[in-house]
C-alpha cells in the first residue's frame, strides 16, 4: 500500500460517523442496562424513600452515564489510533492515522488527539470544518497532536519469479538499494 493523497473532508466525516455509530449503539447498551438496574434497585426500595431519593437518584446516574459514555469513547479512539492507527470507520473507507513525520501514532498521541476532538467540538466544530480547507486534510485535533489522516490505496502487485514484490521492496528495488 502507498500513500497517494491526504484523507478529505468527506471520506473522513462518513468515517467519523460510522464510528459515532458504533458507539451510539455501545451507549444505548449502558444506558438500557443502566435504567434496568436502577429500575430493580427501586423494587427493592421503599416507596416513600425512593420518591424523597429519586432525583439525587437521577442526577448520579444522569453524571455517570456522562462519564462512562465519554471514558468508552475515550478509549475508543485512543486504542485504535494508538494500535492501527485506524478506527473501525477509517479501516472502511481506507484511512490511516499518522505522525505528520510518517511514523505510527503511539498511545500517548492517540490520547492527545482524542483531547484534540474536544478542542475540535467546542466551537461549533469548527475544528472538524477546517479539514476541508486546510492543504494537508488536517483538523485542529491533528495540528494538537501533530498527525495527519492518509488516504491508503491499493498498489497492484508486482509478481516475479519469487512471487509478489512488496511496495517496499519495489521502492528499493527502484532506488538501486
Amino acid at each position: 500500500m502507498s500513500v497517494d493523497r491526504y484523507g478529505g473532508f468527506w471520506r473522513r466525516a462518513i468515517a467519523f460517523a460510522i464510528d459515532m455509530f458504533i458507539l451510539f449503539f455501545i451507549s444505548m447498551v449502558l444506558l438500557v442496562s443502566g435504567i434496568f438496574a436502577l429500575f430493580i434497585g427501586s423494587l427493592s426500595q421503599d416507596v416513600q424513600i425512593l420518591r424523597a431519593e429519586w432525583v439525587g437518584l437521577t442526577v448520579r446516574f444522569v453524571l455517570l452515564y456522562g462519564l462512562t459514555v465519554t471514558a468508552v469513547q475515550m478509549l475508543y479512539f485512543t486504542y485504535f489510533h494508538g494500535n492501527t492507527g485506524q478506527t473501525p470507520g477509517k479501516m472502511l473507507l481506507g484511512l490511516q492515522v499518522l505522525q505528520a513525520t510518517g511514523e505510527r501514532v503511539t498511545y500517548g498521541i492517540a490520547f492527545l488527539r482524542w483531547v484534540g476532538y474536544i478542542i475540535s467540538k467546542m466551537f461549533f466544530w469548527l475544528g472538524f470544518i477546517w479539514i476541508g480547507f486546510d492543504h494537508k486534510k488536517r483538523g485542529w485535533h491533528d495540528y494538537i497532536a501533530g498527525t495527519v489522516v492518509i488516504q491508503l490505496l491499493r498498489e497492484p502487485e508486482s509478481i516475479s519469479d519469487d512471487g509478489p514484490i512488496s511496495a517496499d521492496e519495489m521502492r528499493t528495488s527502484a532506488a538501486g538499494g
